[in-house]
């Protein structure tokens, strides 16, 4: 090898010309590096004198060489190459260098202590760390941290060694990288600890954290901002570690972290990094700050940190402690309770809400608003009194604090849609006005602060209108659509955007009432449609076909017949116009246009199946990511490379370790590094597109089935294998298309069939086609079901199956192996123990007398979803099995008891809501649990909460009904009757309806024990039902018994009855189901025998009487 011309060829590597970097680099890999001699020239270039940065770069480059020709080299000369690098690394006075050359040496100390070479190297690094010249204590600290990091359990026999010697040099009296290298390598030994069977390395490790907290504070006094950055990844390393390492100093920990984040004199780097360690805490150890209490602490301390933000933008990129402490209270109300997080938080809001400062006014409605996603069901029961508080501050006199407000109305509008729009008459107004506001101040394209506050009114308008009525939005068109449309035409294409988007969601409410102005509309919009010069065309484009799908479903097939073709055309070249949201508004428009035309679509289902299945079936390419220490906090997000979007889930232990080096320019990599980025999963564009593809499957096969027949089976092929997709995004979808595809050919089948009876064996078995089908789609999701570990695709399996359970009855279950599996996988859920609930983390319930039981601990909204769904299984398996169901009920009562205790009023509504349900689906074989229903039932019927109270109710008129244990219920009979007095008269929730009906079910079944003169005036009084119309079935089943009986006091009653009778025959439809309306009916004539004069009283009575 001519050494010379390698070394030189080296050098032109540094030039600082492009073309010449090329040209030496391909020269040096094809030519050079092929060689073992590179290896040798590298590694003297290293320890010469020559420049800093060919130094660093020889490093580089060695270390990826070492696997490949290490080997290769004498004996004589490895042995000399060994003490030259060793002593050079000591003596070297550059960091990087050293560190770069530390690699080096633990490149090639991985290959020769596997050889039993380099035997002295592990007592040598250990005297350098301990010697008396600092240059020394840091090489071999940081040489030892390398190496531990990349033998790993090689070195599990030395951690007691290593632990005596860091122990030491973590109070290095004079360096503090010594300090540093010192953390570094404890965080490696705590990754590699066995802490059960090494109990005493455990515990020096857990002593040692003062004093890794002591180092990282130093840093931050100092304001040496590297060193911080170095320890906070630390601390966040062994965060991931077994939780005993912790565990001892967690809550000081914590308190050490949220004292950083709070201080105003620490730079704020140092904060965002203390915030984003706090944010890893409630993620890794949920319920360990659950038990330690930490939250209302914590949110507080971040209400007072939002203060700081001054004029910013709450959603501004840039990395602020604000907007960082914004985010904690984000994580915080989604992963804890709300009593531990937004309950203290509207409690201290009124200070904030009602300073005189206007940056205390907008932390206060930031915060509130940041708490809306992660606990809508909370915020919901408390809307009354933050709506009013909302309002004022949308017209507070500072811009910045009405722009807050802003923000906080469109989340609870995404949110809670439906309840926030009972508000309309005071919001829709002031949002308006507002725009109206912004549109005329806005003073051009530089005038960003008006130009966002028109987008955030489009945006939350957007959001809200998606909660009106048609009829109620009705009375808003004339003002909304003029305003939207003369935003089309404004040279901002995100304002075009957020009015059309708007506009979209303004027809689809509207319905029918947005017929007059559909024609002009899409003559305005049409020029959008084939637009494609730009980013923001395409952008635009998107947003306007998106917006004409949503209006098809408003005004219907024939108003929107002409413009069908033309944008099935568009959205066929969207799909060749390399924009991958295109292509998605492509399928997603195709879908609406299945939902509005069924079968006349059916001339376009060849095509359009053609396009899903080229989607479906398309390969996704890996993409080449490599990202620095300066990323690691993207860990979690999703970043956007060219056109797509990465999700970042893990950095390799490699790569952070080497962030300090520079990048291996040659773009060589060790062998055994291969798998470093094997965590890192990218959630490329084609994978999001084949998310809403095979969701418009779904949408194609229920609205166009029998024309969809042929192909069926092809689609069967392409969509089971995506329920493994590494994406959940897929998974999700693609479980949700194949239980509606086996629910749409279930209804293919001849109606005799489709009405399945509740039990086991089957009464009624399905078709062959059916049983088939059925056996592919519940085999493949029973067994993923129980190992996916993402949440919210678990929570989608959830309600598929209860769903297609009540539809299409026990067949899916028929199978005795199905039914075990979906009845471990349920009690999993229903236990806390499911893989998808196990990144709540560890509870040690040891270390406090305040931690809990993971079994019986409260939930956070995001927790509960899924195990709220898990009980909706358990519903939909009461009716399918029927009586048979008692036997499963067995297995799932203390779970469902125990939510029924819940401190949590929603958990106690829907177990008493299922209790209810299993009641109804036993039927008398709910016998044998009627003692302790009646117990847990009739001390709900006490509960504050309207919701729990209401569904006890229900519960306990459904048990007297099924239960035979006559001694059960006459022994409760009686104080049941007292306690429903009072509930005839309360107007919260259901409660009066179910009232209703329990006294309607204990007539029924035991009308010799009810006092029918007192009970049947005040049943009457409460008549017409106006919330649960599914109680008329026993109310008017009682009252028309009754009346067959010639009771005396129903008979007194007509008179008052009869206007009722009229009520209930008139709108809306669905107060009666058929049987109870026939015989209402049948009850109207009888009384028109007995009494016609009174009836003919009324015109509704009598054209029942005339039927």
């Amino acid at each position: 090898m001519n050494t010379k011309k390698f070394v030189q060829l080296f050098g032109e590597v540094l030039a600082p010309d492009t073309a010449r970097v090329k040209a030496a680099t391909a020269t040096l890999k094809s030519e050079y590096y092929v060689l073992p001699g590179s290896l040798t020239v590298l590694l003297q270039l290293l320890v010469s004198d020559e420049s800093l940065s060919l130094r660093q770069l020889a490093a580089t480059q060695a270390r990826s060489l070492v696997s490949k020709h290490w080997k290769a080299l004498p004996d004589r000369q490895k042995s000399q190459i060994r003490q030259h690098i060793l002593e050079r690394t000591l003596a070297e006075e550059q960091q990087i260098v050293r560190h770069g050359a530390a690699r080096v040496i633990t490149a090639i100390a991985k290959i020769d202590l596997s050889d039993g070479e380099w035997p002295d190297l592990f007592n040598t690094l250990v005297r350098a760390a301990g010697s008396q010249t600092p240059r020394h204590r840091e090489v071999g600290t940081y040489i030892l941290f390398t190496i531990i990091e990349a033998l790993e359990e090689d070195m599990t026999a030395k951690i007691p060694q290593l632990l005596d010697l860091f122990g030491k040099t973590i109070n290095d009296p004079e360096s503090a990288e010594v300090k540093i290298n010192s953390m570094l390598a404890l965080s490696r030994i705590a990754i590699l600890l066995d802490t059960e069977e090494d109990q005493a390395s455990l515990k020096t490790i857990q002593d040692l954290i003062p004093q890794m907290v002591a180092v990282l504070k130093a840093a931050i006094d100092a304001s040496d901002e590297d060193r911080t950055t170095q320890c906070f990844e630390v601390f966040q390393t062994l965060l991931g570690c077994d939780s005993a390492v912790l565990n001892k100093h967690f809550k000081d920990l914590l308190q050490f972290m949220t004292n950083i984040a709070a201080d105003t004199e620490v730079d704020e780097d140092a904060r965002t990094q203390a915030i984003s360690f706090l944010m890893q805490c409630v993620r890794f150890r949920k319920l360990k700050m659950q038990g330690l209490r930490v939250g209302e602490q914590l949110t507080l301390k971040c209400l007072e940190i939002v203060t700081e933000m001054g004029d910013a933008d709450a959603d501004d990129e840039e990395v602020t402690t604000g907007r960082s402490a914004l985010a904690l209270i984000d994580v915080l109300s989604e992963s804890l309770p709300p009593s531990q997080v937004v309950v203290p938080l509207l409690q201290n809001l009124g200070p904030y809400v009602n300073s005189p400062d206007p940056d205390r006014r907008k932390a206060g409605i930031l915060a509130l608003g940041t708490c809306v996603e992660g606990s809508p069901d909370f915020i919901n029961t408390q809307l009354h009194e933050i709506f009013p508080l909302v309002l004022r501050l949308f017209q507070d006199p500072e811009d910045k604090v009405r722009r807050a407000a802003l923000d906080t109305i469109m989340r609870l509008a995404e949110d809670l849609a439906e309840d926030l729009g009972k508000e309309h008459a005071k919001l829709m107004p002031a949002l308006i006005k507002h725009l109206d506001t912004a549109m005329k101040q806005l003073a051009g394209p530089e005038d960003t602060k008006n130009m966002d506050t028109i987008k955030a009114c489009c945006n939350a308008i957007d959001a809200l209108v998606d909660g009106l009525e048609s009829d109620v939005l009705q009375g808003y068109l004339a003002e909304l659509v003029p305003r939207m449309s003369k935003l089309f035409t404004h040279p901002d294409f995100k304002i075009k955007a957020a009015a059309i988007g708007a506009l979209g969601a303004i027809a689809g409410s509207s319905k029918e009432a947005f017929t007059p102005y559909f024609e002009e509309i899409m003559t305005a919009l049409s020029e959008y449609v084939e637009i494609k010069d730009s980013e923001d065309e395409l952008d635009l484009r998107c947003t306007t076909c998106d917006a004409m799908g949503a209006m098809a479903l408003a005004v219907g097939a024939e108003p929107f017949q002409r413009y069908v073709r033309p944008l099935m055309q568009a959205t066929e070249e969207g799909l060749h116009l390399d924009h991958p949201k295109l292509r998605e508004t492509s399928f997603l428009f195709w879908g609406n246009m299945a939902k509005v035309y069924k079968n006349e679509f059916k001339p376009f289902l060849e095509g359009v199946v053609k396009a899903i299945f080229e989607s479906l079936e398309s390969e996704e390419s890996d993409l080449d990511v490599e990202l620095g220490e300066e990323a690691a906090d993207l860990v979690g997000k999703e970043v956007t490379i060219g056109d797509r979007k990465v999700k970042v889930s893990a950095f390799s232990d490699e790569e952070l370790a080497a962030a300090d080096e520079i990048e291996d320019l040659d773009g060589m990599e060790d062998d055994d590094d291969d798998s470093d980025w094997a965590d890192l999963q990218a959630v490329t564009a084609v994978a999001q597109e084949k998310e809403i593809a095979v969701e418009v499957v779904g949408d194609i096969v229920t609205h166009l089935t029998r024309d969809y027949i042929p192909y069926i089976e092809k689609t069967v092929e392409i969509v089971l294998p995506m329920t493994e997709h590494s994406y959940e995004g897929v998974r999700r979808g693609a479980v949700g298309t194949l239980y509606r595809l086996y629910a749409a050919v279930w209804g293919l089948q001849p109606d005799e069939i489709q009405k399945w009876k509740p039990g086991l064996p089957l009464q009624q078995k399905p078709t062959e086609e059916v049983v088939k089908l059925g056996e592919v789609v519940a085999t493949a999701t029973l067994a993923i079901w129980s190992e996916e570990e993402d949440r919210a695709t678990v929570t989608e399996i959830n309600r598929n199956i209860a769903a297609t359970l009540k539809l299409t009855g026990p067949s899916l279950i028929s199978s005795p192996s199905n039914l075990t599996s979906l009845s471990k996988t349920v009690l999993s859920l229903l236990n806390k123990q499911h893989t998808c609930q196990l990144d709540m983390g560890p509870l040690d319930t040891a270390s406090s007398p305040d931690d809990l039981d993971p079994g019986v601990i409260e939930s956070s909204e995001y927790d509960w979803l899924v195990i709220d769904t898990a009980l909706d299984v358990i519903v939909s398996l009461s009716q399918v099995l029927g009586p048979s169901f008692s036997e499963f009920y067995k297995l799932i009562e203390k779970s469902v008891l125990r939510f029924a205790s819940s401190s949590e009023a929603y958990e106690r509504s829907t177990a008493v809501g299922v209790l209810a349900e299993c009641i109804r689906g036993m039927d008398s074989s709910v016998t044998p649990y009627t003692s302790l229903l009646f117990k847990i039932l009739m001390h709900r019927l006490q509960d504050e909460d309207a919701g729990v109270k209401s569904n006890a109710v229900f519960a306990i008129g459904l048990l007297i009904a099924n239960s035979e244990d006559e001694r059960e219920i006459g022994r409760n009979f009686n104080s049941v009757l007292t306690k429903l007095e009072p509930l005839l008269g309360e107007d919260e929730a259901r409660t009066k309806d179910n009232a209703a009906g329990c006294v309607g079910r204990m007539i029924s079944n035991y009308q010799d024990k009810v006092p029918l003169g007192a009970v049947l005036p005040a049943l009457v009084t409460v008549l017409p039902l106006k919330e649960d119309y599914e109680e008329n079935e026993a109310v008017w089943g009682c009252l028309v018994r009754l009346y067959s009986e010639g009771e005396p006091t129903i008979l007194g009653l007509t008179p008052k009855i009869l206007p009722i009778l009229e009520q209930v025959l008139g709108p809306p439809e669905e107060q009666l189901d058929d049987e109870t309306r026939e015989q209402v009916v049948q009850l109207v004539k009888f009384l028109h025998g007995k009494q016609a004069q009174l009836v003919k009283k009324y015109p509704g009575l009598m054209a029942a009487v005339n039927s």
